[in-house]
């Protein structure tokens, strides 16, 4: 079996906070893997861990065999995949075909490669008529499409996305589906975060669930299920159950209204008084 990510007792530690806490990560080529875990679990701090961000604090990394860590191997590994980080990671004083430009140039890719690749993405990604704008105009979801543009430029072997569906339109959701798709379907690997679990069901073949920093499954999806919903089964491992319904004490029983001749006086009023 070839891995595009293996970790070994992957461990971060903030002050006296272990955010991840011995993670075994076995990523093999050629999926798309879902990361999945509640608000605080540790996914995103473990992509910035993989992707040269974020020192580990302990254990071992190899992303496509090599190790990102190792001066001698570092930058030939990062030649070969992409990111989308949790924060965007844009300047917001490029436009985006300026931004694509840069990021290319870092990727030591021809020029012609570079204008070539961006317009196809500027056009996939509804950004042609924005493209003079400079970043900081842009909206949120315009923001979350330069950068996904940015981590598909040099056509990775290995992509990382943190949370790629959030904050983006339904047109261009099912796009970045396709997109995901096609990348597979050509050998490449696909590691993704995201809390739309339902996208998750449809698009992944594999997924890793962590919680309190720890890998507490990890599986095809398939295997996952077991004939019930990813939802069920997620919250069933994340330690949530439907014996667990929230409630507002305030809202238990009828709703009560003032009658229509009762009055409700302001604090101003009653200071009148």
């Amino acid at each position: 079996m070839s891995l595009a990510v293996e970790t070994q007792d992957l461990t971060r530690f903030f002050d006296d906070f272990c955010a991840v806490d011995g993670v075994n990560l076995s990523v093999e080529r050629g999926t798309l893997y879902g990361f999945l875990g509640p608000n605080g679990a540790g996914k995103s701090t473990t992509i910035k861990m993989l992707t040269g961000i974020l020192t580990p604090t302990s254990g071992s990394i190899a992303l496509l065999g090599q190790n990102p860590w190792d001066p001698s191997e570092a930058i030939d590994v990062k030649k070969h995949i992409g990111v989308l980080p949790e924060d965007l990671a844009l300047f917001d004083n490029l436009t985006a075909r300026e931004y694509l430009t840069f990021v290319g140039r870092m990727y030591l890719l021809p020029r012609d490669t570079i204008r070539e690749r961006s317009e196809e993405l500027l056009s996939l990604l509804s950004l042609e008529d924005v493209e003079k704008k400079l970043a900081l105009e842009y909206s949120h979801g315009m923001k979350k499409k330069l950068a996904l543009a940015a981590a598909l430029l040099p056509n990775p072997d290995l992509l990382f996305l943190d949370e790629p569906f959030e904050g983006v339109d339904a047109v261009t959701s099912r796009v970045i589906r396709d997109l995901l798709a096609g990348f597979v379907a050509r050998g490449s690997t696909v590691f993704v975060t995201s809390h739309v679990l339902e996208i998750v069901e449809r698009i992944c073949t594999h997924v890793g669930i962590i919680a309190d920093g720890q890998l507490v499954e990890q599986t095809s999806l398939a295997d996952l299920r077991q004939g019930n919903s990813l939802e069920q089964r997620f919250l069933e491992l994340v330690g949530s159950t439907d014996d667990e319904k929230p409630n507002l004490s305030w809202l238990e029983g009828e709703p009560s209204l003032p009658s229509p001749d009762q009055t409700v006086a302001t604090g101003d009023e009653e200071a009148m008084q």
